[in-house]
């Protein structure tokens, strides 16, 4: 019985640590994402200089909460933390898309 139990529980296991992983692999995409869309809108003048800086300070906060949420977890993100940076960068996706085709342009 208590084979089975633990052969129950090492398969559990084994399912939910790569979903662990595409949790904060998606996350990190995201990131990488994000920034490639900020350098692009100052490249090409679409952001202000104070658009630039509060975008990329906020694209920070996501990267410095996943970092302590992954400590917290030994390298794993819960379902919650998960969901919660997921929130954050959807917030930050539409910033970015408004500030990239306000009228303000640089200078």
């Amino acid at each position: 019985m208590f084979t089975k139990a633990l052969a129950a529980t090492a398969l559990l296991a084994s399912l939910v640590a790569p979903l662990a992983a595409s949790a904060d692999g998606e996350v990190e995409q995201r990131i990488d994402n994000q920034q490639g869309r900020i350098n692009q809108g100052v490249q090409n003048g679409a952001l202000t200089y104070g658009e630039y800086h509060r975008l990329d300070n906020g694209l920070d906060r996501i990267q410095g909460q996943r970092a302590r949420d992954l400590r917290r977890n030994d390298g794993h993100l819960t379902k919650g933390e998960y969901r919660q940076l997921n929130r954050e960068q959807n917030r930050l996706s539409d910033r970015i898309y408004f500030d990239k085709h306000n009228r303000a342009r640089q200078h």
